[in-house]
């Protein structure tokens, strides 16, 4: 059952696969700020679905590093780990729509079909290649098969939402404004994305859009490397009849060469900025932006 939202609800939600960075004490205090801005809640959720990644040192020291930075939450935190039942309910849904699909391509052979694409037609999109559908016309089990990758239709997606745009809202600095996703050309653009990994029960697309619906986010705040998957989601908000948050993507920050932040940039690590006897304070003002104000 989703949460009742208190005006507005905002999250920041990293995954435990590494130490959280100045790009990550940028992302928590925007979402903070944002909800404090505005009357809000902010919440922090734990994407830990890749459970080959996850470790829970690194989860305890999401914990700590927020708390250093002055950011609380109410608990107890939502853990993806947790919500696999969730997840393969809305599986079942798309299933029982003819939308999913079993794949078994591996990325190579991705690769090799896609050798020689149609000229002019667009060889990648939010999702990585654009899947070219080896497996959409392959005999179909009658029961949603466990521990198999499963794709959506994007053609048939198209035809069951019954229109042809859908619409977002985006307040972030960078694509401020209303939205178009064109679902006509979505097969082109999108492709037939994976909503469940191999063995590992669901995907990132999937859990995001059911987590925000369940959580009552209202207003979704992410980098702006994710903002073209925001189509992906909308997708899915329409097809599982889910409401549309408002979306804010925020800038990144980036090192000297101009890459964004990874997880890799242990040099760039929070606690290792604590360990060398920084402040929150350093810290914020490294990223430019301010610690949030005592309510």
């Amino acid at each position: 059952m989703a949460y009742q939202p208190k005006l507005m609800r905002t999250r920041f939600a990293p995954s435990p696969t590494g130490p959280l960075h100045l790009g990550h004490a940028f992302s928590a205090l925007t979402a903070a700020h944002f909800a404090q801005s505005l009357g809000g809640e902010f919440l922090l959720r734990i994407e830990d679905i890749d459970q080959t990644r996850a470790r829970p040192e690194w989860e305890a020291q999401i914990y700590d590093d927020l708390t250093w930075l002055g950011l609380t939450w109410p608990t107890p935190v939502m853990r993806q780990s947790d919500r696999m039942p969730a997840y393969r309910a809305a599986l079942q849904t798309l299933w029982d729509m003819d939308l999913l699909y079993p794949c078994t391509c591996k990325r190579r052979d991705i690769e090799a079909a896609m050798s020689a694409p149609q000229e002019g037609a667009p060889t990648h999109g939010p999702d990585g290649l654009i899947y070219p559908g080896t497996c959409r016309t392959k005999p179909k089990p009658d029961q949603m098969p466990d521990g198999e990758t499963l794709r959506l239709d994007m053609a048939k997606a198209f035809a069951i939402i019954g229109t042809e745009t859908l619409t977002f809202t985006e307040i972030g600095p960078v694509h401020t404004g209303t939205h178009i996703v064109d679902l006509s050309k979505a097969h082109q653009t999108l492709g037939d994305i994976v909503l469940a990994r191999r063995d590992m029960g669901t995907s990132y697309h999937l859990s995001v859009v059911i987590d925000d619906s369940d959580q009552g986010i209202t207003h979704v705040t992410r980098g702006s490397d994710l903002f073209e998957a925001t189509q992906i989601h909308v997708i899915l908000q329409a097809l599982l009849n889910k409401p549309v948050p408002t979306y804010h993507h925020h800038d990144l920050i980036r090192d000297d060469q101009g890459k964004r932040l990874a997880k890799r940039d242990d040099a760039r690590a929070i606690a290792l900025y604590r360990a060398e006897g920084k402040t929150p304070k350093d810290v914020a003002d490294l990223i430019g932006t301010p610690l949030l104000s005592p309510l």
